[in-house]
């Protein structure tokens, strides 16, 4: 298949962990793929959809564009864990869009991702959102001390109300 955008809105479809894996299977064999716009808002993909995700679209590896909402999906820590390894083996990635509101994620899974956004080298533009979690103070600090190793990042906007 020689796709290299996709746009996909399934929102508040309950998909669960099952789903998600399922998606992400049929994401990773779109091997020309640039650019991903993935809303699933509300789905109860968890920990483990989360792991699955990761793991998939990591095999993008033409992916420069990333748009992923995960609103509402209570991943929590590992799940944002492993949301980032699979993103930081995006290795094209120049622009990530990341919105993760409300997914029970504390100070354990505000470190993870720091320290894999920080292996995102080739990354311009980042939109993060982690409103609606209980990151707390030092997960404020290790996401900062992540997003300050993307030596190329020209845009930041970072929500973490």
């Amino acid at each position: 298949m020689t796709l290299t955008s996709l746009d996909l809105d399934l929102r508040y479809n309950r998909i669960g962990e099952n789903g998600a894996k399922y998606l992400g299977e049929g994401i990773a064999k779109c091997v020309t793929l640039t650019s991903l716009n993935l809303d699933l808002r509300g789905n109860r993909i968890g920990e483990n959809g989360a792991k699955y995700l990761g793991e998939e679209i990591a095999k993008c590896v033409t992916l420069t564009s990333l748009d992923l909402d995960l609103y509402d999906n209570s991943i929590c820590d590992n799940g944002a864990k492993y949301l980032g390894e699979g993103i930081a083996k995006c290795v094209t990635l120049t622009s990530l869009n990341l919105d993760l509101r409300g997914n029970r994620i504390g100070e354990n899974g505000a470190k993870y991702l720091g320290e894999e956004i920080a292996k995102c080298v080739t990354l311009t533009s980042l939109d993060l959102d982690l409103r609606y979690n209980s990151i707390g103070e030092n997960g404020t600090k290790y996401l900062g001390e992540g997003i300050a190793k993307c030596v190329t990042l020209t845009s930041l906007d970072l929500d973490l109300k």
